[in-house]
């Protein structure tokens, strides 16, 4: 095993691959990275490809990598994807209900406010309301998604069940 890294400001990938006690020898194992450009990665000194960043998130069973890094370093997605937080799927439910509820009594008005195709100067604050509410459960969403695919990796959910039907149900 490898010595302890005492360097206060760590990156996401370095903080995971220790908190899952792997040297940069056992995570170049897992990951198919050489233990050198992991180094280089987590001291910054080089940016990961998307590739190193699915084979960190599989290997280290941690898909959250993969939100981390479109939402924090790839060009396009700092522009369009939101970073998404884990949380208990409970919080998450909880969060999806009261969007949608709070959606219902928007419906009625997004009609009112689209159904000529036109967006009049006194309907835009309340359009903007709405997109943010809908945004809202767009993030939700993939916050259910990213909790799922964790459950998968880390096995808490049959994968191969999961798969077939997901299959079936389409």
């Amino acid at each position: 095993m490898g010595r302890i890294s005492t360097k206060e400001d760590k990156t996401i990938y370095q903080l995971i691959r220790e908190k899952l006690g792997y040297s940069r020898e056992k995570a170049a194992e897992i990951t198919d990275i050489e233990p050198f450009r992991i180094e280089r990665i987590e001291n910054e000194k080089m940016p990961p490809s998307p590739w190193d960043i699915c084979a960190m998130a599989t290997g280290y069973q941690d898909p959250t990598l993969c939100n981390h890094y479109c939402a924090n370093e790839c060009p396009i997605g700092m522009k369009y994807v939101p970073e998404i937080t884990v949380k208990d799927l409970s919080q998450v439910v909880l969060e999806m209900i009261a969007s949608l509820n709070s959606m219902k009594k928007s419906q009625e008005r997004l009609i009112e406010i689209t159904a000529d195709g036109v967006i009049e100067n006194d309907e835009l604050e309340d359009f903007i309301l709405i997109q943010k509410e809908l945004e809202r459960i767009s993030i939700t969403v993939e916050t259910l998604q990213l909790w799922t695919e964790k459950m998968l990796a880390t096995g808490k959910i049959n994968i191969e069940h999961y798969k077939v039907l997901k299959e079936t149900l389409k």
